[in-house]
């Protein structure tokens, strides 16, 4: 199952149209307005009831204390985005381990990765380029259950290097029984730098695409 992805439909491109967008809610200015006009052109030997008068005056003040909840809500939204700013930052240039279905070979010509065996028994892993060819395969061992490392030299079943890019993987568990059950793989990626969407953070991942921070199961040390 993969997880890592390429959408960008989620990120803020409210652009500046909304910045011009016209006010059409009602201040505690106007609303003050309202009801100064409303005493001065009252009925004389009508005039505003008490119970009228509070009530439009209990509004008044439910309407100030929306714009002051407004307030306050719009300054944590922003020292939020301001934390994850620093959060994503801080990842720049780190490995982290992600959910993915998918690999890639950069710069050094390997990948890392692993998988979560259910049980003991023999985990077999297919890697297959863009065009769904497998290219190599890897046999791990698995002792029991949990967490089985694994690394492709980026070699095919050859022995040619293979180029750089994105290469799909799939794993099957077989247990003792010959019992076989497709399990999902994990990779590790090198963050390049984030992106920050209106649902929180995305980071970049060479050859892998974007994925949402929540992805993220473990953060190693630096590259650098």
């Amino acid at each position: 199952m993969s997880t890592v992805t390429n959408d960008y439909a989620s990120l803020n491109t409210t652009g500046a149209s909304t910045a011009t967008k016209k006010n059409e809610s009602l201040g505690q200015a106007e609303f003050m307005r309202l009801m100064t006009e409303q005493l001065k052109h009252q009925d004389p030997l009508k005039p505003l009831s008490n119970s009228e008068f509070i009530g439009q005056l209990a509004q008044f003040s439910t309407v100030q204390g929306i714009s002051d909840l407004n307030t306050t809500v719009t300054g944590f939204t922003n020292a939020l985005t301001g934390d994850q700013v620093l959060k994503g930052a801080s990842l720049v240039g780190h490995s982290v381990l992600l959910p993915s279905s998918k690999l890639a070979i950069t710069g050094n010509g390997a990948s890392t990765g692993t998988v979560m065996a259910p049980d003991a028994g023999v985990v077999n892993l297919e890697i297959s380029d863009a065009s769904g060819v497998v290219v190599q395969k890897l046999v791990l061992n698995a002792d029991g259950k949990g967490e089985v490392p694994f690394s492709w030299d980026g070699r095919n079943a050859k022995g040619d290097q293979m180029p750089t890019g994105s290469y799909s993987i799939k794993a099957t568990h077989v247990a003792a029984n010959g019992t076989n059950t497709a399990i999902n793989t994990y990779v590790d990626a090198t963050v390049d730098s984030v992106t920050i969407g209106s649902d929180g953070l995305y980071l970049n991942l060479p050859g892998l695409g974007t994925a949402p921070l929540d992805y993220v199961l473990r953060i190693g040390k630096s590259a650098s």
